[in-house]
């Protein structure tokens, strides 16, 4: 069983192996978003990006594996921070609709962690690296247009009325995205407090095998070697 005292012992053991600097740039994207909607949002169109790369870029191995490494870097995140912090908000602000909501979305999240988990293991050089990549694209693509047209919106709509708190909500997304895993782990499940306290030991050894692999150089990446 974790605590709450164990988890924050593993936050504060697991921060000396973060780059600050990714950090603060996680957060201060988030503080630029003045809507949770807008973080969300954000990090959809940039995963259309880094797949659009992969995708369109065939021969290109050195071109795949980076983008590739970034697709995975920030799905793995944003898939987390959603569970710690948007699900738990439909439940408190949209009662028994928001329950079904989050927990329809995060059986969505269990499959597209599978066929993650099977992708972030593969070089551009397989055959099937991007067979494998769309395979994942296809339920993730239906799952970011459900968020964007029917959950974000319902959720925005109550957080009007309380003054800052989407906002908050905002920040809250970036600096959690800072601390959890990069990397797809399905067997830490989908729900809190027991994915808070496995995303917290997986995340150190995800950050420092970060530094071994190869990103955009013109992407924020994490690894700062590359900056």
């Amino acid at each position: 069983m974790f605590s709450v005292c164990t988890v924050s012992l593993q936050l504060r053991q697991c921060s000396k192996y973060f780059s600050p600097l990714i950090a603060s740039r996680s957060i201060q994207q988030a503080v630029r978003m003045s809507t949770i909607s807008e973080a969300i949002i954000k990090d959809h169109r940039e995963l259309k990006e880094y797949y659009n790369e992969v995708v369109n870029n065939p021969g290109n191995h050195d071109h795949q594996d980076r983008y590739g490494n970034q697709f995975t870097w920030e799905l793995a995140r944003h898939s987390v921070g959603e569970e710690l912090v948007v699900y738990p908000a439909f439940e408190k602000y949209l009662g028994e609709k928001g329950k079904a909501m989050a927990e329809e979305d995060r059986k969505e999240h269990a499959v597209v962690k599978e066929l993650l988990k099977t992708f972030q293991n593969m070089k551009a050089s397989d055959p099937d690296y991007v067979n494998q990549l769309q395979k994942l694209w296809g339920p993730l693509s239906e799952h970011i247009k459900e968020e964007e047209e029917r959950d974000l919106p319902t959720l925005e709509e109550k957080l009007q009325t309380v003054e800052g708190e989407s906002a908050s909500m905002a920040t809250s997304f970036g600096w959690t995205k800072a601390f959890v895993p990069t990397r797809s782990h399905p067997s830490a499940g989908e729900h809190p407090p027991f994915e808070t306290a496995m995303g917290l030991l997986a995340a150190p050894i995800d950050h420092v095998a970060d530094l071994f692999r190869k990103f955009p150089k013109k992407k924020v990446s994490p690894n700062p070697s590359t900056e």
